[in-house]
C-alpha cells in the first residue's frame, strides 16, 4: 500500500543556479529542501549547512518540500524546469547575495536560413 502511495508523487525537474553555474536535476515532489541540499553536496562538495536555496528570491526552509514551494511535476517539467537559486555561506558566516548570471542570447539566424510564415524560403 505504501509503495502505491509513493508512486502518486512524480518527478519534478529542477534548474539550480548560482552565478554562472547551472545544475539540472530531478527529484520527487515530496523531497525536502534538506534532501535537495544533500544532492547538491554530492555534486559540489559543499555541506548543506553552507548552502541556502531560494525560490523567487525567498529563502527555502530545510524541512519544507518542493511541493510546498509549488514545484510540482505539472509545473516543473523536463522541457521547462523549475528554477531555484543557490548561495553559499561566506567566511563571516553570512550567506552571499543571490546572483544569477543571465543566459546569453543566440545570434540571429542568417538571412538564408530564415523562412516566411508558410515555411517557404523567402524570395529575394
Amino acid at each position: 500500500m505504501l509503495e502505491h502511495f509513493l508512486c502518486l508523487f512524480y518527478d519534478v525537474f529542477l534548474m539550480i543556479r548560482r552565478k554562472k553555474l547551472t545544475i539540472f536535476t530531478d527529484a520527487k515532489e515530496t523531497t525536502t529542501i534538506l534532501e535537495l541540499k544533500k544532492i547538491i553536496e554530492g555534486i559540489l562538495k559543499v555541506s548543506p549547512k553552507n548552502q541556502q536555496l531560494f525560490k523567487d528570491h525567498l529563502p527555502m526552509e530545510d524541512e519544507k518540500t518542493l511541493l510546498h514551494y509549488g514545484l510540482t511535476s505539472s509545473i516543473a517539467k523536463a522541457q521547462c524546469p523549475g528554477s531555484i537559486g543557490l548561495t553559499f555561506r561566506l567566511e563571516n558566516g553570512e550567506f552571499e547575495p543571490v546572483e544569477l548570471t543571465p543566459f546569453s542570447s543566440p545570434p540571429d539566424l542568417p538571412e538564408v536560413m530564415k523562412s516566411d510564415t508558410n515555411g517557404q524560403e523567402q524570395s529575394s
